[in-house]
């Protein structure tokens, strides 16, 4: 059934591509729960203050695949194009533009509207792409490495030589943190995730140890990992069971942060964990920081591009997909097949 409608995006898009019509291709939601569809769309006029970019990656989050289900925190107006975030190229400017200028290679984040060749962004959420720094791993930095940014210094605090335990740590968040927090932060790191294949991941992208929590006890292996002591921070993005097992982890002082819930079930903190160890549970909500907070949320995004140029920190790509193979894409997550950030490529 997914090839099938995989094969009605490529059969859609072609037919688009031949029709002459002015516009650009982009992946639609037309109805929730439904195969996505690849159209030619009217590139729309710019305001003063707006940006048309030339997309070149956009990368896949299963906040995409949760709003395209119409399960997502924000709701959005069907029909409309997933995609948060891309790099491209800036192919014209509102104006009253003074950020960028035509020409220059930059990434972008939005709401919606990435999944396309073309994308209208405000000129503040649009970055340059230093030198030496590719478009495809430049696409995989704004969400993953945003929130891990986020994670580890706004809210983790984390100090050197620290143990950070990370959870669903073969996913592209999970292998961002455990980079950041390897080789910015300088902390030891459990990674947890559930087959030996991605725990060989986590461990190759700096992990100290891993575990497999479908065969062994979480709490138990921790515990042997750090003589007993536990770790001083867990960065938990699975819920029920496996957020239960990661508090309970925790050392003297530890703190847990919230990422999501892949596992698909949102857990209840149990109030005496958090008073028996004088614990802190805390939550991330990455998207959160663009309205209440620009310069913390604009920085962690700096901060990821400057790493990335230095060459101190290696984004994981673990899938490239076509866009008339969104629905591929899509499968793809939700089947739990994917290792890192999947991006989808307009060329």
């Amino acid at each position: 059934m997914a090839a099938a409608a995989a094969r009605r995006v490529g059969v859609l898009g072609q037919a688009c591509g031949r029709s002459g019509a002015r516009g650009y291709r982009a992946v639609l939601c037309t109805e929730l729960a439904k195969p996505l569809l690849v159209r030619d769309v009217p590139s729309p006029p710019l305001q003063p203050h707006q940006v048309r970019v030339g997309v070149h990656y956009c990368g896949l989050n299963f906040a995409d695949i949760l709003a395209c289900q119409g399960l997502y925190q924000e709701k959005h107006t069907l029909p409309f194009t997933p995609g948060m975030e891309f790099s491209g190229t800036v192919t014209e400017t509102g104006e009253n533009v003074s950020a960028v200028k035509e020409g220059y290679r930059v990434i972008g984040v939005t709401g919606t509207a990435a999944m396309a060749e073309e994308c209208v962004v405000d000129q503040k959420m649009l970055w340059r792409i230093p030198e030496g720094v590719s478009s495809e791993a430049a696409a995989a930095l704004p969400v993953t490495y945003g929130t891990a940014t986020l994670v580890l210094h706004r809210r983790a605090r984390v100090q050197p030589g620290e143990t950070v335990l990370v959870t669903a740590g073969a996913g592209a968040t999970g292998l961002a943190v455990i980079d950041l927090a390897v080789n910015i932060f300088k902390a030891k790191v459990i990674a947890a995730a559930g087959s030996d294949a991605k725990c060989k991941l986590a461990l190759k992208t700096g992990a100290s140890h891993s575990v497999n929590y479908s065969q062994s006890s979480l709490k138990d292996e921790v515990k042997r990992l750090t003589d007993g002591r536990g770790a001083d921070v867990a960065v938990e993005a699975v819920g029920g069971d496996v957020f239960k097992a990661a508090l309970q982890s925790l050392a003297w002082e530890g703190r847990i942060v919230v990422m999501g819930f892949a596992g698909g079930k949102i857990p209840s903190i149990p109030a005496n964990l958090l008073l028996l160890k004088n614990v802190s549970a805390m939550g991330v909500y990455w998207s959160r920081y663009q309205k209440e907070n620009f310069p913390v949320f604009s920085s962690a995004i700096s901060s990821a591009l400057q790493y990335c140029q230095e060459g101190k920190i290696h984004p994981n790509i673990g899938a490239v997909f076509k866009l008339e193979e969104a629905n591929e894409a899509f499968n793809h997550v939700l089947q739990r097949k994917s290792t890192g950030k999947v991006i989808i490529s307009m060329k």
